[in-house]
C-alpha cells in the first residue's frame, strides 16, 4: 500500500485504471476513508494513545476486495486482507500515520504502530489501528486537537456520518474524564480548493495540501 506519494493506497495503479475507465479521474481527491475515533485514557486519566478505524470507500474496497479474491492463495482473504494491513502500515510510518495531534497547541510525540488489523465489513474494507503516544499525556484543564489526512489530499479524510453529521461514534474517549468534544469542519482557502480542483490524476499535490481540508477533533476536559 502506498507505493508513492500519490498512491497512498495498495492496489492503487488497478484503482486508478478503474477510475480513467470509468471517467471519474477528473479532480483531487481520487477516494475517500471514513473515519471514528476513540481517545484511548488510562486509569490515571492520562492520554495513551489513538484507536482509529479508518473504513475505505466503496469503489476502493470493491476493487480491492475483487483483487484479493483472485490472487487467494494458502490463508484465502483473510491471508491476503492480513498482509494488506502489514504494508498500509509500514507505508504509513514515514508520513506519521496522516494524524497530527496538540495539546494546548503543542504537538504531541506520536509513537509506532504495532496493534492493527484489516477486516470486511458490510463490503467496506476497515484498516483498525491503535496509535500509542510516546508518552501518556493528561487532560486535565486542557485542549486536545487533532487532524487526521493525506498529505497530497489525494485521499480525503472525513469522519463517520450519519444524517449529514458526524456519527455519534465518530470522535469518542474512553475513561472517566469530563470533557466536551467536537468535530469542527474544514474551511480551506478557497486558492486552495482551486488548487485541488486543477489537480488530475497525473498530478501530484504539494506535500501538505491535504491539512487545508482536514476536519479538526477537538476535546476540551476539565
Amino acid at each position: 500500500m502506498f507505493d508513492d506519494p500519490r498512491r497512498h493506497l495498495a492496489l492503487a495503479a488497478t484503482l486508478l485504471l478503474c477510475l480513467a475507465m470509468s471517467g471519474l479521474a477528473q479532480a483531487h481527491p481520487h477516494g475517500w476513508i471514513d473515519l471514528r475515533m476513540r481517545l484511548v485514557v488510562d486509569d490515571e486519566g492520562r492520554l495513551t494513545g489513538l484507536h482509529q478505524v479508518w473504513r475505505m470507500d466503496p469503489f476502493y474496497s470493491l476493487v480491492v476486495l475483487e483483487e484479493l479474491g483472485r490472487a487467494e492463495g494458502e490463508g484465502g482473504l483473510e491471508a491476503g486482507l492480513d498482509q494488506l494491513g502489514l504494508e498500509i502500515r509500514n507505508n504509513l510510518v514515514d508520513q506519521g500515520y496522516f494524524t497530527e495531534l496538540r495539546l494546548d497547541g503543542e504537538p504531541l510525540a506520536l509513537a509506532e504502530v504495532n496493534d492493527y488489523t484489516v477486516l470486511e465489513r458490510g463490503g467496506r474494507v476497515e484498516f483498525i489501528f491503535l496509535l500509542p503516544l510516546e508518552t501518556p499525556t493528561a487532560l486535565n484543564g486542557r485542549t486536545l486537537r487533532y487532524q487526521v489526512f493525506d498529505p497530497t489530499y489525494y485521499i480525503e479524510v472525513v469522519h463517520e456520518e450519519e444524517d449529514g453529521a458526524p456519527a455519534g461514534d465518530a470522535l469518542a474517549l474512553g475513561g472517566e474524564l469530563d470533557c466536551e468534544a467536537h468535530i469542527l469542519p474544514a474551511d480551506p482557502d478557497p486558492a486552495k480548493v482551486m488548487e485541488a480542483a486543477m489537480l488530475d490524476v497525473t498530478d501530484e499535490a504539494e506535500p501538505g495540501l491535504g491539512r487545508h481540508f482536514a476536519e479538526t477533533g477537538e476535546v476540551t476536559c476539565r
